[in-house]
């Protein structure tokens, strides 16, 4: 008898494994070929047959939704509680996978005031699977969406919070080498007005975290990064530090300043060739050039950045010193009214003075009635979504080192200007 249940429980236990195999399979065959998935844009673009496609048991997998490096990015949705989130998928096959590496990353870095907190990494079927929280527009979209200029105000808001999250990357040991305006996303909500860094898919220990050893000075490297806001040293080829996080910043904010680099559309041959040029006319053009028509303050924090020394700590402190004196000498307010906020309430205003003038012209009802009208329809057409880049939204405990993001303490009051994003939540990495 008791053989004959062992027997029966055994096939049982066959059973349910050999369906849990073949569900496994149908799910994972249903990803496609890691190998053939990138000719295929829509592959996970979710039909009727594909809607159980998941990553660790609960995040189901939805359209593709923008890139990062080393990994595409596609919207999910928690199961559980129907909340949206970001899934970051890449190839275990990869010639060089990165996303472990990243998540680990974040981990690290978890706890400081507009960094990433990853809530589920693992594999799933032939893929690495990162889950993130949706955040709102890269300030790449948003400088687009203000027609490619920013006021003084808009930079010297925007500077202070670079300068900080910057410095509390290099706290914890590490460099981005990645600066650029598509790795900085606002924030939603209650942290609108927060500025977040994301892919750290580059990102690279300066420094032993316990001895502070400074990696060595090292030459004849490959350019990693963006070639347009790579530092001097880094097309020179010289091993990356801290101080060239600082030169990209500097080369960030002149772009936001300025509308454009003076190395932007430089034509060659080939990609070499086209560093070359890019690197020869950032040598050659001075500061003066650079940050003519603008505060001597750029071409001081720019001077002050290519000054440094391979190892030397750059002064944070008083960075951001010179951009918040300049700041109280314009005049200028710690509202956090950012452009696209007065831009979107412009466009606004002006789609409710036409509807109101259609209204009246046609003499259809009660102006009034137009102008609400009009008013709800355009107050609920958000900035940009900015669902090409995605990030977790942070817990805001642990502040930028020293207490350097004083800035944001009055975030909280100004949040009458309004993001104009939607809201967003999230869970720790195991």
């Amino acid at each position: 008898m008791a053989t004959m249940l062992v027997l029966v429980w055994a096939a049982v236990a066959a059973a349910v494994d050999c369906r849990s195999s073949w569900a496994t399979k149908t799910r994972c065959s249903s990803l496609g070929s890691p190998v053939t998935r990138r000719s295929n844009s829509d592959w996970i673009d979710l039909t009727d047959e594909q809607q159980d496609l998941r990553v660790g048991n609960k995040y189901r997998i939805g359209r593709k939704i923008g890139s990062g490096s080393f990994g595409d990015i596609y919207l999910g949705t928690n199961i559980i509680s129907g909340e949206e989130i970001a899934i970051k998928l890449e190839s275990v096959k990869a010639k060089h996978p990165q996303l472990e590496y990243e998540a680990r990353v974040y981990k690290s870095l978890a706890g400081g005031v507009g960094i990433p907190f990853v809530r589920w990494f693992g594999t799933e079927c032939d893929y690495n699977a990162m889950v993130l929280d949706l955040l709102g527009p890269s300030l790449e979209d948003l400088f687009n969406f203000c027609n490619r200029k920013f006021s003084l105000k808009t930079v010297l808001l925007l500077a202070d919070q670079l300068i900080s999250r910057i410095e509390y990357i290099h706290a914890k040991s590490f460099i981005h080498r990645d600066i650029k305006p598509d790795n900085f996303l606002m924030g939603i909500g209650k942290r609108g007005n927060q500025v977040n860094v994301i892919d750290f898919g580059l990102a690279k220990k300066y420094r032993d975290p316990k001895t502070h050893f400074h990696i060595p000075y090292r030459e004849n490297k490959n350019l990693t990064g963006t070639a347009r806001y790579a530092s001097i040293n880094t097309h020179l080829g010289v091993e990356q530090s801290r101080r060239d996080d600082m030169e990209s910043l500097g080369y960030v904010m002149l772009y936001f300043c300025r509308g454009s680099l003076p190395w932007q559309g430089l034509k060659a041959a080939t990609k070499k060739q086209k560093y070359d040029r890019i690197m020869e006319k950032k040598m050659t053009t001075g500061t003066d050039v650079l940050c003519r028509g603008f505060p001597n303050e750029f071409a001081i924090y720019l001077n002050y950045t290519r000054s440094l020394r391979f190892d030397d700590k750059p002064d944070y402190s008083y960075l951001r010193k010179i951009f918040r004196d300049l700041f109280v000498r314009e005049g200028f307010q710690y509202d956090y009214v950012f452009d696209w906020t007065v831009y979107k309430y412009q466009k606004n205003a002006q789609a409710i003075a036409q509807a109101v003038g259609n209204t009246a012209q046609a003499g259809q009802g009660d102006p009034k009635d137009a102008q609400q009208a009009a008013g709800r329809k355009e107050t609920a057409q958000a900035l940009p979504r900015g669902t090409r880049k995605i990030i977790e939204q942070p817990v805001e405990t642990n502040r930028a080192v020293g207490g350097s993001d004083r800035m944001l303490r009055s975030a909280a009051k100004a949040q009458g200007a309004g993001s104009g994003y939607p809201p967003n939540k999230y869970r720790p990495m195991d």
